[in-house]
């Protein structure tokens, strides 16, 4: 299967498991999750016909493993990102001492002022690694990396969770534990 073929399923299913699942026609279960073969007939349905192995091929391909499928197989999900209000189900984690955040240069003064705010996502996004956090930062322009004082939020009761994919989530970050990285 063609690499443009993959992309368009992945933002497909990006669309509507994290985003916009009642213009499918689907509901979410607790935890994000849908099972397979009503996502299948609802694409099918809407003219986006996925075969399984397409969406088996998504799911283990997608460079940011941004799906995942439950151990029995028969259900999928957006492993974080959605504008839809769901309870993922994930355990409460102790973060690492420090995490980082990559965005545009445009949105450092608004950051340091007020912080990073989950705007229309149900968390704020953040890496384990500067890498990955400079490579998010390069989609919204000229990337900027916050590193994140994530010991002394946890200390102060925030509560942090780590997806499927290593994407470690948050309510939000007050511009007290944020500071500019100067490595890239």
């Amino acid at each position: 299967m063609n690499n443009s073929r993959l992309v368009k399923i992945s933002k497909y299913l990006s669309k509507h498991l994290r985003h916009t699942p009642d213009c499918l026609g689907i509901e979410l279960a607790p935890g994000g999750w849908v099972a397979i073969d009503e996502l299948l007939a609802a694409s099918n349905a809407q003219k986006f016909p996925i075969e399984l192995a397409e969406l088996k091929q998504v799911v283990a391909q997608n460079d940011k493993q941004r799906f995942s499928f439950d151990s029995t197989g028969t259900l999928i999900r957006a492993n974080q990102g959605h504008s839809v209000k769901i309870d993922l189900k994930l355990d409460p984690a102790v973060p690492p001492d420090i995490l980082y955040h990559g965005t545009g240069k445009g949105a450092v003064e608004s950051i340091l002022n007020s912080g990073i705010c989950k705007m229309s996502r149900n968390h704020v996004h953040l890496s384990a690694s500067i890498e990955i956090a400079h490579k998010v930062g390069a989609r919204h322009g000229l990337p900027v990396v916050f590193i994140i004082a994530t010991e002394a939020m946890y200390d102060r009761g925030y509560t942090f969770y780590c997806s499927e994919n290593g994407v470690w989530l948050v309510e939000c970050v007050p511009p007290e534990y944020l500071k500019l990285s100067s490595q890239i």
